[in-house]
C-alpha cells in the first residue's frame, strides 16, 4: 500500500471524529462541512481497507481497529507538528507565535512585567498565553497545544525538560488588626495552622502550604478560595490569614490598606519557578531567549531570587514598611 495518497488533514479528521464521535461537531471543529469530513473519512476507510468508525444513526463508535489507527493517527500528527517548530526553530528568536502557559498563582503577576520587555526587545513575537492548573497545562504540553509551561519545580513527566528561572518567598498575609501584623520578625511556628485559608484543590500552592502544615488538612473544612485574588479578599475581610508568593504580594496592591504582609524570617518557605518544555521541542532556542527576558525582568526587580543572576537589591520588608 502506498501511503503517499494519504495526507494530514485526512489523519486530522479521523482524530477529530474519535474526539467527538459525532460527525457534525468533528467537521465544526475542522471548519469544514459535515459531508466533507464525512466523504474523507470514508475515503480513508476505504483506502486502508478497515473500517474505523460504527455508524448508527443515533450514535458513532470506534472499532477495536479503530482505536490502534486512531492512536497511531495521534502520533504522526504530533511529530508532525514537531517537524514544523523544527523549520521554524531556524527563523528569528521568539518571531511568530510562541504559546505559553502560566500556572493560575503566577501569571497576572508575571505577566505585566513581561509586555513593555517583550515588545521591545521581540517586537515580531505573537505571545499566547494560557493561565490554569499545573494538571491541565502540564497535559495541555505533552499534546503540543502549547510550547513552554511556567510552574513551580518539581514538575514530573516523561518528556519534561527544565530551564530554572527564579525562586521567591512566601509572604504571611493577615488583617491589618491581627496581631502579627505588628510583629517584627515572625517564624513559622508563630503562625496559627487553623487560621490558614487555602487555595481550591489543584493549586500547587495549596499542597505547598499543607506540606509545610500537615496538621491543617485535619482541622475540619479549611475555608478555600478560587484565586489568588479571592484569598486576599478573604484575608482582608478578616476570615483568616495566608501565604502569598513574593512576586504576588509586589505585582498585586489589591487591598493593600486592609492587608498586613510579613516576611517569614525563620525557615523561610519559598518555591521555585521553572519553565519547562517538551524533550525534543524544536524551539529550544526561542524557550531560552524567553527564559532570559523572565530572568532579565525579574532581576530588575531586584527582590526575587533569580537563578544565575546576583541579587544587588534589598529584601522585600528591607524596601519598605514589611509589605
Amino acid at each position: 500500500m502506498n501511503l503517499a495518497a494519504l495526507s494530514f488533514r485526512d489523519l486530522e479528521y479521523i482524530v477529530a471524529v474519535a474526539d467527538h464521535l459525532h460527525f457534525g461537531k468533528a467537521a465544526l471543529s475542522c471548519a469544514v462541512s459535515q459531508p466533507t469530513l464525512s466523504a474523507q473519512v470514508r475515503k480513508f476507510e476505504e483506502y486502508v481497507g478497515v473500517e474505523i468508525f460504527e455508524r448508527t444513526p443515533r450514535s458513532v463508535l470506534m472499532t477495536e481497529r479503530g482505536h490502534e489507527i486512531v492512536a497511531q493517527a495521534r502520533i504522526i500528527l504530533k511529530e508532525g507538528g514537531r517537524l514544523y517548530e523544527i523549520v521554524k526553530a531556524g527563523a528569528e528568536p521568539l518571531s511568530g507565535t510562541f504559546r505559553l502557559g502560566l500556572i493560575a498563582t503566577l501569571g497576572p503577576y508575571l505577566t505585566p512585567l513581561l509586555l513593555q520587555p517583550l515588545r521591545v526587545h521581540f517586537p515580531r513575537m505573537n505571545l499566547v498565553l494560557s493561565e490554569g492548573l499545573t494538571q491541565h497545562l502540564t497535559q495541555a504540553l505533552e499534546r503540543g497545544d502549547i510550547d513552554a509551561l511556567l510552574a513551580t519545580s518539581p514538575l514530573r513527566g516523561p518528556d519534561m525538560m527544565e530551564l530554572p528561572l527564579f525562586t521567591e518567598n512566601l509572604v504571611l498575609a493577615v488583617p491589618r488588626d491581627h496581631a502579627l501584623a505588628k510583629v517584627p520578625r515572625i517564624g513559622l511556628g508563630d503562625i496559627d495552622p487553623s487560621e490558614l485559608i487555602l487555595l481550591n484543590e489543584g493549586h500547587c500552592l495549596r499542597d505547598q502550604v499543607l506540606a509545610l502544615f500537615p496538621g491543617r488538612a485535619n482541622q475540619g473544612m479549611p475555608l478555600q478560595a478560587a484565586s489568588m485574588e479571592s484569598l486576599r479578599q478573604m484575608v482582608a475581610a478578616g476570615l483568616g490569614c495566608a501565604l502569598l508568593p513574593q512576586l504576588a504580594v509586589q505585582v498585586g496592591t489589591l487591598l493593600d490598606d486592609m492587608v498586613a504582609y510579613r516576611m517569614i524570617r525563620t525557615d523561610t518557605p519559598s518555591r521555585s519557578i521553572s519553565m519547562f518544555y517538551r524533550a525534543g521541542f524544536g524551539r529550544i532556542r526561542d524557550a531560552r531567549a524567553l527564559r532570559d527576558l523572565v530572568r532579565d525582568t525579574l532581576h530588575a526587580v531586584g527582590t526575587i531570587h533569580v537563578q544565575g543572576k546576583v541579587r544587588d537589591k534589598p529584601d522585600l520588608a528591607e524596601a519598605g514598611d514589611g509589605r
